[in-house]
Order: structure tokens, then C-alpha cells, then sequence
């Protein structure tokens, strides 16, 4: 760690609050339309099929975006207070940017009526809609600006870091895989923060790439692009927006668990090694998700397959035994904060390991077009994204002490938790049992046990839908009663 004055603590610390505070309004408003699609499915609303895509596009734009932003802040926060100094004022200034980027998709959907879902498929957004042109327009500058606004949080972090860490290969741990004695230890946050915002930038490029290609149709319809050269582009940055995401609070993990069980967790070559093959394979594994296009070559069907294989091996064995170590004969006292980093990673790896599942090119060709998709990336982002994202808002708001005799807050933990898995349950079931995924319900479906068993499903899900908004009040009520009480740091602390 670096020496950082008192008076930058607290300007961070002021940083990550307003993040926080964010994120825990605009969270639970996300979580009611999904909860409003459900019952659309379930038969026990109408919303009419224009504005269930309209719920569907803000709820899924809004989840990655927000959950990838306090993921991003929360970083900035540990590496800012920590490992390298940051400009709070940048800080604001991306801040501010997500701010308007998101009013602009709020307007877009809920006045606007845009409904092309969050991965905009060439050529959805301008033929065939129900919703106006200047909607569509305003999306895509919407997304821009955010594109623009995580680019330059990214740059800035990772430069600050390469600064003080004496170069972009030492921040990758090279330096480990060399005979010589490392000078200088590299923090496992650091490493993972790299690995995990370097493809990021990537991923933001192709995504300013395909969205200033529709910006020009938008205001000169008569272009037209190739549809699979954009469907790569868009998935390429969705795919990895959402990687990234769970590997910045991994990052976290690495730093904050040793608090906790008292013993370090240090980078070596194995670490090295693992997530510097994860920085490599987190680049290809999104062509799993085109194999329904045959007109993709066919070697980059079989590198998604291949690269998915991969990538989630590396990072996530070497991360399962490590928490296993840290835990193991440890005498760690089980308050809210270990707990939720436990039952993230737990989320992390059922969820892994079921979206493997769908990467496999002959599971595939049956689960693809099912509710087997949504139930994959529920697990891993609401079952292990939103865990650690829990536990570090813990960790800002409970001391050590506090969060191990928080009872209210582990009883909220627990109900959440249970409720989350119950309600992933009714996706997995319904992707087994060939629910189609997408369908603002399914009353159109011939086959009269597909239509039912979808309504019912769809149902179930609601009550737990319910619960898990139960758990996470209560939680709410003892983060934000905490965090009401608790002084930012002063000069000493």
C-alpha cells in the first residue's frame, strides 16, 4: 500500500457513497419490472407486448449498466485509497456522464417506448418498430455517452496504476514469471483489476464502433451494414461488459476476505498464470453465443466453444481454492460480510458451470432459445454479482464487530439468497422443460403444457421475486442505518 492523506480518503469515501446510494435506489426499481415481466408471463397482468419489451430493453440495459458502474466504483475506492492515487474529480465527471446516459434511456423506454432489448439487434432498431425514430436516436447516444463515460474512468484508473507499479507488465504480473527476485509485491487486486478493465477497453471500442455505425443510419436510413459483422461487434461488448463486471468484484474478494480470516493472499505464478490466460480467453469466448448464425465461419464456432472451456477454468479454479484456503481452519466469524462473499462466489461458480452447459455447441442447439439462457446469467449476476456488491456495501457501512452481531442483516442475507436460487430455479426449469425465452407471454404457444408450464413457472417466480425484495429491504434498513451513523474517516484513522 501507498501512504494517502486523510483528506483524499475522505474524498473517496464521499465517492463511493454517492455510488452507492445510486445504486441502492436504482437497484430495486430494476428488480420491480422484472418482477412486472413475470407476472405479464404468468397471466396475472396485462402489459400488452409493446411495453413488455420496453420493461425487458430497461431492465436489461439497466441491470448490466448498473451493476458494471458500483463494480467500477468500488474499485476505484479500494485502489484509490490504497494502491495508487486517483482524481476524485474525474471521478465526478464519469459519474455525472453515467447520470445522463442513463436519463437518456429512461426517456428512450419509458416515454419513448424503445423496446429493441439490450442487444439491439442489427437491424431492429430501425425496421419494423413500434416505438419513434428520435427514441431510437436517443439510445444510441445515450450509450454512447455511458460507452465514453466507463472509457475514461478505465483509462484513468489503469494508467494510475501502470504509474505507480512501473509499467503495464508488472500490473500483469510478468515480473513473477521471471527468475529474478520481484522487487516489489503486486496487490491480487491489482492484478485482477487489470486483467479485468484492459479487455474493457476493448469491449467499449467495438461498442462505440457499431453504435456510431447506427448512429449513421439513424440519420441517413438508406445505409445499411452487415447484420453478422454487428451481431460479433454487439456481442463481443455485451459478453465481455458482463465478464468484466464479475471479475472486478473478484477483485475485491482478493483484497477484502483476508480482512476476515487473517491470513494473506498473495500473487504467484499460478495466480499469474491463471488470470493471464483469463485476460486472453475473455476476448473469444463470446462467439458461443452466435452459433445459431451459420454463416459464421465455421473455426469461430469452434474457438467459442474452445475458449469457453478455457476461460472459465483458470481464473475460477484458482479462485475456488483460494477461497477454500482462506476459509479452511481459518476461525472466520461468519458475519454478513464473509458470508456474502462466500455465497457470491458460490453463485459464481453454479452459475459458470451452467453457462458452460449452453457453450457447449450440441447442449446448445437445444437450450439456446430457452429460459436455460436467462437462468445462467441470473445465477451468476444476481446469485454471485450482487452478493459481493452487498458485501462491500457491508464492509463501507458495518465495522468488523458490527457486521458479525448484525442478526437482521444476516437474516435479510439468507432470505435473499434462498429466494434468488428459488427463483433462478423456475428458468432452469422452464429452459428444461423448452420455455422459450424472450416471449412477453405464452399464450400464443399451441402446445397447451409448454403454455401452461411456462404461465406457472413464470408465476412461482413472481412469489420469490417478492421474498428476495424482502431480503434486500431488509438489508437496505441496516446499510443505510449504519451508514447514517458512520463518520467518513478523519485525519488518524
Amino acid at each position: 500500500m501507498i501512504e494517502i492523506s486523510a483528506t483524499e480518503i475522505k474524498k473517496q469515501k464521499k465517492l463511493v457513497l454517492t455510488w452507492s446510494i445510486t445504486f441502492l435506489t436504482v437497484f430495486p426499481l430494476l428488480i420491480i419490472l422484472g418482477l412486472l415481466m413475470r407476472l405479464n408471463q404468468g397471466e396475472k397482468i396485462s402489459l400488452g407486448m409493446d411495453n413488455f419489451y420496453v420493461l425487458m430493453t430497461l431492465h436489461g440495459l439497466g441491470m448490466a449498466g448498473i451493476l458494471y458502474s458500483i463494480a467500477f466504483a468500488a474499485l476505484w475506492y479500494l485502489i484509490g485509497t490504497r494502491y495508487a492515487k486517483l482524481n476524485t474529480g474525474t471521478g465526478y465527471f464519469v459519474f455525472f456522464m453515467v447520470l445522463a446516459g442513463v436519463a437518456g434511456l429512461v426517456i428512450a423506454t419509458l416515454i419513448g417506448k424503445f423496446g429493441a432489448g439490450w442487444y439491439l439487434l442489427y437491424p431492429l432498431p430501425f425496421k419494423g418498430t413500434f416505438w419513434p425514430t428520435w427514441a431510437t436516436g436517443l439510445s444510441i447516444i445515450s450509450l454512447i455517452i455511458l460507452g465514453i463515460a466507463w472509457l475514461i474512468g478505465i483509462i484513468h484508473l489503469v494508467y494510475a496504476l501502470a504509474k505507480e507499479f512501473g509499467g503495464f507488465s508488472n500490473l500483469l504480473g510478468w515480473q513473477y514469471i521471471r527468475k529474478k527476485e520481484v522487487d516489489r509485491e503486486l496487490p491480487p487486486i491489482v492484478l485482477i483489476t487489470t486483467v479485468s478493465l484492459v479487455p474493457g477497453v476493448i469491449a467499449f471500442i467495438a461498442g462505440a464502433v457499431f453504435l456510431v455505425m447506427f448512429l449513421l443510419q439513424h440519420f441517413e436510413p438508406t445505409l445499411a451494414f452487415d447484420p453478422l459483422l454487428l451481431k460479433n461487434l454487439i456481442f463481443f461488448f455485451g459478453h465481455t461488459l458482463v465478464n468484466i463486471t464479475l471479475y472486478c468484484c473478484i477483485g475485491w474478494v482478493y483484497a477484502l476476505l483476508p480482512e476476515f480470516t487473517g491470513r494473506p493472499w498473495k500473487v504467484d505464478k499460478v495466480v499469474v498464470y491463471s488470470w493471464n490466460a483469463t485476460f486472453f480467453f475473455i476476448l473469444f469466448a463470446y462467439f458461443h453465443h452466435l452459433y445459431m448464425d451459420f454463416v459464421q465461419p465455421l473455426p469461430f464456432q469452434y474457438a467459442g466453444q474452445i475458449a469457453s472451456y478455457l476461460s472459465a477454468i483458470p481464473a475460477t479454479a484458482i479462485t475456488m481454492f483460494g477461497v477454500i484456503a482462506q476459509l479452511y481452519h481459518s476461525k472466520v466469524k461468519w458475519g454478513v460480510i464473509p458470508l456474502s462473499f462466500l455465497l457470491g462466489t458460490a453463485g459464481w461458480a453454479i452459475g459458470g458451470f451452467s453457462a458452460v452447459v449452453d457453450s457447449t455447441i450440441a447442449a446448445n442447439k437445444v437450450l439456446h432459445n430457452t429460459l436455460w439462457v436467462p437462468a445462467h446469467f441470473h445465477t451468476y449476476m444476481l446469485g454471485g454479482v450482487v452478493l459481493f456488491i452487498l458485501g462491500f456495501l457491508f464492509y463501507l457501512s458495518h465495522s468488523k464487530e458490527e457486521q458479525e452481531k448484525d442478526k437482521m442483516a444476516k437474516f435479510g442475507l439468507w432470505l435473499f439468497v434462498i429466494a434468488v436460487h428459488s427463483f433462478i430455479a423456475t428458468f432452469y426449469r422452464g429452459g428444461l422443460r423448452s420455455i422459450p425465452r424472450r416471449y412477453s407471454d405464452y399464450g400464443g404457444i399451441r402446445i397447451e403444457y409448454t403454455h401452461s408450464t411456462g404461465a406457472l413457472l413464470a408465476q412461482i417466480a413472481s412469489v420469490f421475486i417478492g421474498l428476495l425484495l424482502v431480503g434486500l429491504i431488509i438489508m437496505y434498513v441496516s446499510i443505510i442505518v449504519k451508514l447514517s451513523k458512520r463518520k467518513i474517516p478523519s485525519a488518524g484513522a
